[in-house]
């Protein structure tokens, strides 16, 4: 009994992970801030948050 318990956990376990994966994530998916820079380049909106693109420096710089 002891035995069937175990490998039924396992199994239970494997497809709750499983499920998990399918399950619709509620987070959105992580930006880094350079990409968020050229998005705003194309999209055509100020940098203003950048301080280094206030001063005039170029983004090598920060």
């Amino acid at each position: 009994m002891n035995r069937r318990k175990k490998i039924k956990q396992l199994l239970e376990a494997h497809a709750k992970k499983a499920n998990a994966k399918r399950a619709p994530k509620s987070k959105p998916k992580y930006i880094s801030k350079a990409d968020r820079l050229k998005l705003a380049e194309q999209a055509g909106e100020p940098l203003s948050d950048c301080p280094a693109v206030e001063a005039g420096l170029p983004r090598d710089a920060m």
